[in-house]
Order: structure tokens, then sequence, then C-alpha cells
């Protein structure tokens, strides 16, 4: 875990094409502290071994390659048919496996642990800068910064269009801790998985909390997951990128989780 100082920062953008980005409003964040990396297989392996919490199903993957993603029954964090490692991001889990897992965590150590709140999210991704992406604005420095949609994953998928003009090193996932971390220590917050977080997504920022906390109950159909992942679109990596399509019960082979923990 990275302890994250108070701070306060402007989480949105004016000058997007999306209006769930809209309007750029100032958020005063609490100090917290948040995982170093995304949730590992083999960290949420030793759950589901003591919850018995086991390899369910359905996810949506993709397992021949084509860039049609469909709903494989068999397809679950022990086997999301990519390639995949125990140093590894989890994937298909849903938004209450990885909330079960926050509250066991709180159970195993006695402190509170829970899921990022969307507004944290985009207050330790931005790191304290203002560009489009954390290392800045050009999209095709993603590969020295992040596990993104690029040109291997273009000749694996050639459908996929949009890529950054380089090469990341890796077809699919990659083991945690690949890239450099950004300014506040923490590494893969943008690409590799999307990141579960604790909001229920809604289309305006009008009625989201100021103070940096989660909007939304615990029964959202549709939750929002942040930071992109290493499939599909690049512009999916930005900062301010909010993602609305996937609800709470579904698992996805690109979409992890880390933890957040009350200071």
């Amino acid at each position: 875990m990275v302890s994250i100082a108070h701070g306060i920062f402007v989480m949105g953008d004016d000058n997007s094409v999306r209006l769930d980005e809209r309007p750029a409003h100032q958020v005063t964040v609490p100090a917290f502290a948040a995982g170093r990396t995304e949730v590992t297989r083999a960290q949420y392996a030793v759950f589901a071994e003591e919850t018995g919490r086991g390899a369910t199903g359905p996810c949506s993957t993709d397992p021949d390659r084509d860039g049609r993603w469909e709903s494989v029954a068999d397809a679950s964090w022990v086997d999301p048919k990519f390639p995949t490692s125990d140093a590894n991001p989890v994937s298909c889990i849903n938004w209450s496996d990885a909330k079960a897992y926050t509250l066991w965590l709180t159970e195993k150590t006695g402190k509170r642990y829970r899921l990022l709140s969307e507004a944290e999210f985009e207050y330790v991704l931005r790191g304290n800068t203002k560009t489009q992406f954390w290392w800045g604005d050009d999209p095709d420095q993603m590969c020295q910064y992040a596990n993104g949609h690029d040109q291997r994953t273009s000749k694996l998928v050639p459908s996929w269009t949009g890529g950054a003009a380089c090469d990341d090193g890796h077809d699919v996932l990659a083991p945690v801790a690949s890239y450099p971390p950004n300014a506040f220590g923490l590494y893969d917050l943008a690409g590799n998985a999307w990141e579960w977080t604790a909001d229920c997504y809604v289309p305006s920022y009008q009625v989201q909390p100021r103070d940096g906390s989660a909007f939304g109950r615990d029964d959202c159909n549709w939750v929002s997951t942040r930071g992109g992942s290493w499939a599909k679109g690049m512009s999916d990596l930005r900062s301010a990128q909010r993602n609305w399509r996937i609800q709470a019960a579904q698992r996805g082979a690109d979409v992890g989780f880390r933890v957040a923990r009350d200071l």
C-alpha cells in the first residue's frame, strides 16, 4: 500500500467530446492508502482458497483472438482464455467478487479495506498532472509507461484501430509493475486491466460528491470502471476517461481491481 496525502484536484475534462466527463469540477480528497499494484492472480487465489470462492464464470473474453468478445461459460479468473500468470492482475471477476475480497482483507487485518472511489482513482491516476495521460499528451509514448492498445495488439486483432504507434512488449495482460510508477508511486493505473471502483455510474458529474467519496448504493446495475486496459481503445487510458459499459454482475477478461485502505 502507498499512503496518499490529502489533496484538491480538478476532476473531468470540459474539452472532452464525452458528456459524462463534464463539467470539470474541483474535488477534495482526504488522505487514504492505495494498492501499489492491481490485485494479482496469486493474491486473489489465497482469498478464493480461504473463502471457498470458486472459479466462477461466465466471463466475457476473446478466445479466438478475432476481436469478437463473447460470454464464455467456463472462462474464469483461473482461466480467462488468455495466457496468464500469478504475477498478472486477476481478471474475470465481477464487482461483488472484488468487494468480497476487500471485506475478507478487512477481517484478516482489522483495517478497513475497500475499493477506490471514482474520484480517488482519477486523483491518483493523474498524479498532480493536467495532461490527457499521466505521462503527457502524446499517446505514442504510451509503450514506455503502460500496457495498452499498440502495434502488437493491432497485429493480433486487425479489426482494432486507434492504437499507439509503438510496441509495449505484451500481447495481453502484463505482470504488474512491468512499467514505471507514476508520481504517487503507483503502477498500472492506466492500461493492463480496467479497475472496478466503488461508484455506481451516472452520466453526469452534476450529482457526484465533491468530497472524494463514492456515489451510489451497493445495488448498482452499472458500475464505473477506470484506467483502460491492454485491449481496444487507446483513448481509454486518458486520465478523465470513464467506462460505464459493464454491469456489476459481469466479468471481463480485461477487468480487475486494486484496493484502498482508510487511514
